[in-house]
């Protein structure tokens, strides 16, 4: 099927949430409710550009009982995939919302391990959906048996096929993923100054990192923050998205759909504005739901006059 995003998901998901009416260390602690949900950032922009009407497919490693669960999930969501079926079972991460503080814990499983049969099947796989999409989405942790330069090569490839990447990820992977000069790319703060080796407090210092990388041949930065908002910044212009004043219940998929939104704005032909608009509405709206609920796409439009545009010099 020809589709218009192609998002991978190397180590998915099962996203069980626990409701607690407090968290109390060290005791017994019985649930109020428990939400289970497909996870893995590539699944949660899936969702995004499903109920933002864009054709997606979704691909990546899934494993055992757990994965086929995930696939079901999805596929009850309208979701297309395309993932490679691999030995051992998929992930389940634990994330705890204390409902006395809105406060969550999580906890997350490394993943299944990948061996090197296994890990030439899925580059087979992704080459051969690569003339399918316009725009490719590499995002979230890697399992064990991963090399770390794995996002590299695909940005190659996918370089390779004249499609667009967006890169989302942390640690070597993200590092050695900027040296295949992605099209886009979404850290966070603590990401940022994990890459740059420095804390990043001020405006004028958040600027700088985001220049350093635009200036390697990156076309869209794109830092998120939280309650703090976004800076969005292409090779013409820096800005700074604002967000308006919510109640957060959870941060889970919030950039994931910042990534979202942003691959649909670029499909859309959006000026760089309007592209953060969408983007900041979308992580915000997300950021409201409980577990891991993603935006919808009148939400999100209907949001897109409370983020404030301010241009950076």
């Amino acid at each position: 099927m020809n589709t218009d995003v192609l998002t991978v998901t190397l180590n998915p998901s099962i996203d069980r949430t626990v409701y607690l009416t407090e968290l109390i260390p060290h005791e017994l602690n019985r649930a109020a409710r428990t939400q289970v949900d497909p996870g893995g950032k590539g699944i949660n922009v899936a969702r995004v550009l499903q109920n933002f009407g864009v054709p997606v497919l979704a691909t990546g490693l899934i494993a055992g009982e757990q994965g086929r669960l995930l696939l079901r999930q999805l596929d009850e969501l309208g979701v297309e995939t395309d993932f490679l079926q691999v030995s051992g079972e998929t992930r389940t991460n634990l994330k705890l919302f204390d409902l006395s503080n809105q406060k969550i814990t999580e906890i997350n499983e490394h993943g299944c391990p990948v061996d090197a049969k296994d890990l030439t099947s899925f580059v087979q796989k992704f080459n051969q959906l690569l003339p399918t999409c316009e725009i490719v989405v590499l995002s979230g942790s890697t399992p064990p048996g991963i090399p770390d330069n794995f996002y590299y090569e695909c940005i190659e490839d996918a370089k390779k096929a004249h499609k667009k990447v967006i890169l989302d990820a942390d640690g070597e992977a993200f590092r050695l993923g900027l040296k295949a000069i992605p099209y886009a790319v979404k850290p966070n703060l603590h990401e940022l100054e994990h890459l740059t080796g420095r804390s990043l407090t001020q405006p004028e210092e958040i600027v700088a990192a985001i220049k350093d990388l635009l200036a390697t041949g990156i076309s869209l930065v794109m830092v998120s923050m939280g309650k703090n908002g976004a800076f969005i910044a292409d090779h013409k212009t820096i800005l700074y998205a604002k967000t308006w004043d919510i109640t957060a219940r959870g941060a889970t998929g919030a950039g994931d759909s910042m990534v979202g939104a942003t691959a649909y704005a670029l499909l859309q032909g959006l000026s760089l504005t309007e592209l953060a608009k969408f983007a900041v509405a979308a992580g915000t709206v997300t950021a409201c739901k409980t577990g891991t609920r993603i935006c919808e796409f009148d939400e999100v439009s209907r949001s897109l006059g409370l983020v404030t545009i301010e241009t950076q010099a």
